[in-house]
């Protein structure tokens, strides 16, 4: 390749190299300036560091080219991964300012570092339809997490969930690579284009079909769906708050969109069928099955939680159900529902880990009993729980009403069949309100422990939870500025 066309792929990859570079920036200024500074001050310039780095990248993505597409699709940019990558890079903001105030490391270049280089990851991830880059992308962001979920060295819990999410990511890191390589066996190519083109006149044979079982299962790890959620729980109460809100949230917006675009470009043509009697062999039935057991087990089991970052972590299974029906439904229009419910759901579920840090730090505990009498304790904070729990039950007028919304609309207009699976998700979400108003009832019901004052949030803290309360009230009162946002993004591919 020429010296022009590296200046070329320079110039596309900015966005992502001005994250990279911030991260090490971070590590050399933590590193050199601030060995002998406290960890507050440390964190807080670390902090500040990666947010003019992830600002940046902002920048350059509004001036990023509107289309542009390498060699066997390694690198694609359009008007949908430029938002999809903007909206990583928020939610990063938004979990590296909660980790200011954070004291459970002395580590603090490393671990912002391995906060910017996951998000560098989910970047490269959302902007590539070659099989080869995705499956590096998803290394470098599993690797980056599985350390971040550990990095708490105090307590016996985060090591724990570090084990178990390396070794289950593993398992499902190499039956996702024997499916991509069947795939690449199959059609000669590693691009998703250029594997639909091959199989897709074929039909549906076996061969495919275990490499369409074998992506799936490997995906379904990532985005914490039944069966496949195993090692959620663990991760989520383990973790410290910080990583586990970039697991939950990030990583989240990331591996939904690009397993969207896995399944909708490469297995085009092997769509099948999951209609109520009517069942036809493809990745639909596949994931209409993992749906509707991620919606049932992941909202059943959230009611027998007497922890908050494990009742987080089954919703989040739950919330992973509702999703698929996008996928099930397989449309431009389900697409765009997606977009907006995952990033609506991440933007809620950063705000619900930051109340759990506030009181954690508190009381040493994420116990539903803990949060009793919240409301004399912290108005403040408890009202913006109280944005964040309705949100995730999906109450009007919040964003997670109109997320599931749109979705269940997309699904049922789809002309999928999926009428039996909106009929359960509806279901479900009932159930679903039933253990977030049963934390609320705690924070505005209950009377707080006797010996329990005011509940201290730091200032930095609770600015960015209002500011994200207001940004899911704002989004719920005009839902429909961001969807078109999404709608002209999706159009444009």
């Amino acid at each position: 390749m020429t010296g022009t066309g590296y200046a070329e792929i320079l110039r596309l990859v900015m966005p992502e190299t001005i994250v990279v570079i911030a991260a090490f920036l971070v590590l050399a200024v933590d590193r050199f300036f601030l060995t002998q500074a406290g960890t507050r001050v440390r964190f807080t310039v670390a902090a500040a560091i990666a947010v003019v780095g992830c600002g940046g990248s902002l920048a350059r993505l509004w001036m990023a080219p509107q289309h542009a597409f390498l060699t066997e699709g390694m690198l694609v940019v359009d008007p949908l991964s430029n938002l999809v990558q903007a909206a990583l890079l928020i939610l990063t903001i938004l979990a590296v300012l909660l980790a200011v105030e954070s004291r459970f490391t002395e580590h603090v270049g490393e671990y912002v570092l391995l906060m910017l280089m996951a998000t560098a990851a989910m970047m490269f991830l959302v902007s590539s339809e070659n099989v080869l880059v995705i499956f590096l992308s998803l290394e470098l962001l599993s690797l980056s997490l599985y350390v971040l979920t550990a990095f708490s060295k105090s307590s016996i819990q985060s090591a724990e969930a570090g084990v178990k999410y390396f070794l289950f990511g593993g398992m499902s890191a190499a039956f996702m690579l024997f499916g991509l390589s069947l795939l690449y066996g199959l059609s000669g190519s590693i691009s998703l284009s250029g594997i639909a083109s091959a199989i897709g006149p074929h039909g549906l044979d076996p061969m495919l079909m275990v490499a369409l079982v074998m992506t799936v299962i490997g995906f379904g790890f990532k985005v914490a769906a039944v069966p496949f959620h195993l090692w959620a729980p663990d991760a989520y109460q383990g973790a410290p708050a910080p990583s586990a809100s970039l697991i939950a949230a990030g990583s989240k917006v990331a591996s939904f969109v690009i397993f969207a675009k896995v399944l909708m470009i490469g297995f085009a043509g092997a769509e099948g069928s999951a209609a109520w009697r009517a069942y036809a062999a493809g990745y639909v039935p596949v994931v209409a099955v993992v749906a509707a057991a991620s919606m049932v087990l992941g909202n059943l089991a959230a009611i027998a939680q007497s922890s908050l970052r494990r009742l987080l972590a089954y919703s989040a299974m739950a919330h992973a159900g509702y999703m698929l029906l996008a996928l099930a439904a397989h449309t431009s229009e389900s697409v765009a529902s997606l977009i907006y419910y995952v990033f609506t759901y991440g933007l809620t579920t950063v705000g619900a880990f930051g109340v759990v840090a506030a009181v954690e730090t508190e009381t040493g505990s994420d116990k539903l009993s803990d949060f009793n009498g919240l409301s004399r304790r912290a108005p403040l904070l408890s009202l913006c729980t109280l944005v964040f729990l309705l949100s995730l039950a999906g109450i009007p007028p919040l964003a997670g009403f109109f997320g599931k919304f749109f979705l269940f609309a997309a699904a049922l207009q789809s002309g999928m069949g999926l009428l039996w699976l909106v009929i359960l998700a509806i279901a479900m979400s009932a159930v679903s309100l039933y253990y977030y108003l049963r934390v609320l009832k705690g924070i505005y019901v209950a009377d707080p422990p006797a010996s329990a004052g005011p509940l201290r949030v730091p200032p930095l803290n609770l600015t960015v939870l209002c500011l994200i309360a207001l940004a899911v009230v704002l989004l719920g009162a005009a839902p429909g500025w961001l969807l078109r946002l999404i709608e002209n993004a999706v159009s444009a591919r």
